[in-house]
């Protein structure tokens, strides 16, 4: 056993995915670490548990895709599979009251002018996308511009329709677990890029949402604690950190002291505000902490006795644009066998907070209500069991996915984010540049801030620190293929501007063959 006093060349803080990737890799680097968790469990953002009810559930981080190669090759090397969650039936968009079946990652629409604006909404964020560094989004031409503007700003000058505004808001809640007037234009916009897009962020199949773990997320995380054995410390929540002297000293509430060479801190930022540091943080980095709240989200699980929404040729993927819906969007959850039939859902961003207050039994009768008028069938308003995880209450989350930025912050604080102080290190999903807010963000992350150590202690060069990850063999991605249409179709306020100058053209050609008919134009 390794006594609690011993010093050690690395003290990670955060036993998630990131700061276990970053042990991971010390370790295996012939360094020896230490990993101090305040919880009495591994896992951060990922929450496993396992009853007779569900088998398993994940009550946390879940979903994986294409391009997540990081957190798949360490499923890979434990021997963790992947299913994918079913999408062979239709999805269903619920609007105005009604029910509407579709395929694919957008719900289609009859109405002209509501396709052309959705094709521009999906065009527009992708093409400002590609101007913004995915490594410093503050360097972008246009950044001043869009950190001042917020995504609801975003959507009212760029929407025409209220059906695409309304669904707009819909995209800023599922993907960030916040409201638009929130979060700064330019961080969503970064953040859609840096997970691949419009398309890649928002879909099932080939997307971000395509695959679970077999038997839950948790394992990744216990198996890189197994390996770490008992250099993983639970219950063991960090308060103070002296940096002031060759050594660095790590105090928890239990009154242990860890010394090391080096810490990383694989935490949201906003969780360093429960430690204090000796000297006290630089000023950019003590004013950041304090400006980047975290999403709220309660992740629903309701259980069935039978998948009777598949015999009505339904998913299990609800669209749900309702002002007075719990739910904005669901998941089929039932097991890769066919067993345990589920249905998992968001309740996201205002909703959670107004929620938040009633009962879970209340929560789970609104859910089931709306289950019910979207799946029209009152199957829906008899479940067997009932799951729910409400990340607000977190003490040492504070909230999921991720933390947001809000307006004006990227640009003046962003540079700072995983910017080392002295023997500090940063890790943590939200410091990544690939999938920040992910799963295979968090693990990105804490491999970096292992290398940049690594680097500082001369074991590898400078060029070593970021590198790529070969494509998962087990889940390749596939380009998202867009039409000459979808490239080529006007906004709608390209098509009224261009009706307006033909009907202008037209009716000045009238009027000049009349005149000139009438010989009020002489002819020269």
């Amino acid at each position: 056993m390794t006594a609690p006093n011993s010093s050690y060349d690395v003290v990670v803080i955060g036993a998630g995915l990131s700061g276990l990737s970053a042990a991971k890799l010390l370790k295996s680097s012939g360094l020896n670490p230490v990993v101090l968790e305040a919880r009495d469990r591994v896992g951060g953002r990922t929450f496993t548990v396992q009853n007779k009810q569900t088998k398993w559930v994940d009550l946390g981080g879940a979903y994986v895709g294409p391009t997540q190669n990081r957190i798949l090759r360490l499923a890979r090397e434990y021997g963790v599979q992947t299913y994918k969650v079913n999408e062979t039936e239709n999805l269903v968009h619920y609007i105005n009251g009604k029910s509407h079946p579709f395929k694919g990652p957008s719900p289609p629409t009859w109405n002209p002018f509501v396709s052309m604006d959705l094709n521009n909404f999906f065009r527009t964020m992708d093409e400002m996308g590609k101007e913004i560094p995915r490594e410093a989004p503050w360097r972008a031409p246009h950044a001043e511009e869009w950190d001042k503007m917020t995504m609801q700003q975003f959507i009212d000058r760029t929407c025409w329709t209220s059906a695409v505004c309304r669904f707009a808001k819909l995209f800023v809640n599922v993907n960030v677990t916040s409201e638009p007037h929130e979060v700064s234009a330019l961080w969503f916009l970064w953040y859609v890029r840096q997970c691949g897009g419009t398309m890649r962020i928002f879909s099932t199949t080939n997307g971000g949402q395509e695959r679970k773990f077999l038997g839950g997320s948790n394992q990744i995380s216990e198996c890189m604690a197994k390996e770490l054995g008992d250099r993983v410390k639970l219950e063991s929540a960090v308060y103070k950190i002296d940096h002031s002297g060759d050594t660095v000293v790590v105090e928890t509430l239990d009154k242990q002291i860890y010394k090391a060479k080096y810490v990383v801190l694989a935490i949201p930022p906003g969780l360093n505000l429960k430690i204090h540091f000796s000297p006290e943080l630089p000023p950019l980095r003590n004013q950041l902490i304090h400006r980047v709240p975290m999403g709220s989200v309660i992740k629903c699980m309701v259980y069935y006795k039978e998948n009777f929404w598949r015999k009505k040729g339904y998913c299990g993927s609800m669209m749900i644009e309702d002002a007075e819906s719990p739910i904005g969007l669901t998941l089929d959850d039932t097991k890769a066998d066919g067993s345990v039939p589920a249905i998992m859902g968001f309740i996201l961003a205002s909703r959670c907070r107004e929620l938040s207050v009633l009962t879970k039994e209340q929560r789970l009768k609104k859910i089931c209500e709306i289950y019910s008028k979207v799946l029209g069938t009152d199957e829906a308003l008899h479940p067997v069991h009932y799951e729910e995880k409400n990340w607000c209450e977190e003490e040492y989350s504070g909230g999921c996915y991720t933390a947001y930025f809000p307006p004006g912050i990227l640009t003046q604080f962003g540079r700072v984010l995983r910017e080392p102080v002295g023997k500090l290190y940063f890790a943590g999903t939200e410091t990544a540049t690939a999938w920040s807010g992910y799963m295979e963000g968090a693990v990105e992350a804490g491999e970096r801030a292992a290398r940049e150590i690594m680097h500082t202690m001369g074991k590898i060069h400078q060029s070593q620190i970021w590198q790529s990850e070969p494509e998962s063999l087990d889940v390749p991605a596939r380009p998202f293929i867009t039409t000459f249409w979808e490239r080529n179709m006007p906004s709608v306020g390209g098509f009224i501007k261009f009706i307006g100058v033909s009907s202008f053209l037209s009716c000045a050609t009238a009027a000049g063959v009349i005149a000139y008919k009438k010989g009020l134009i002489p002819l020269k």
